[in-house]
């Protein structure tokens, strides 16, 4: 993959009653504190660091940043960060040891900044913009996520957006749910949500 700089633009939308949503590459320098103060709030429990300080936040970002096959990204709206997501190939992480990977497949990882005042489908806006930004590379066939189980708010975005739920399985850190989705599954649920 060509390097790519941290202002660099990776995808953008234009979302109604919204405006337009950016992705970009995360820049440890730049976005660590903001998205410390995301992960250790309460709602962002399953993200599974409540408990971590700033250096064990920032040393876990390092790591994950260093890997090859895992990719970690903002989202950005008006030039404030919104989101955090991450992409990872499947068969270089220990979900393969779980289900069937199979050519094509991309893993996700998403969390929504806190909410500083409600905004209707705010949520659903991020969500498909990732999604978007996944199946823009022709490559990716299918998108995997697990879920914690308990994670109720994004089972009922995960099923909005066409994954299909597959089985549940325990992981180090939690008791999650293997949800598949396919680019069809997603073109066909985004046209029922209209």
């Amino acid at each position: 993959m060509d390097t790519i700089t941290k202002t660099e633009v990776l995808f953008s939308k234009s979302c109604k009653d919204l405006g337009e949503i950016q992705i970009r590459p995360f820049d440890l320098e730049n976005d660590i504190l903001k998205l410390y103060a995301w992960v250790t709030r309460p709602y962002a429990k399953y993200w599974g660091m409540q408990g971590y300080t700033l250096a064990q936040f920032e040393e876990e970002y390092k790591k994950t940043e260093s890997q090859e096959h895992h990719h970690i990204c903002i989202g950005v709206l008006n030039d404030d960060p919104i989101f955090l997501m991450e992409y990872y190939s499947p068969n270089n992480d220990s979900i393969a040891d779980h289900y069937e990977v199979l050519p094509g497949d991309t893993g996700m990882h998403i969390l929504v900044a806190p909410a500083e005042k409600k905004i209707s489908k705010f949520t659903w806006n991020v969500f498909t913009t990732v999604m978007d930004f996944l199946f823009s590379n022709p490559k990716t066939k299918r998108i995997v996520v697990e879920p914690d189980v308990m994670n109720q708010k994004i089972h009922v975005l995960n099923t909005k957006a066409g994954f299909r739920y597959q089985k549940e399985i325990q992981l180090p850190h939690k008791k999650a749910h293997i949800a598949l989705c396919t680019r069809m599954d997603y073109e066909n649920a985004i046209q029922n949500s209209h």
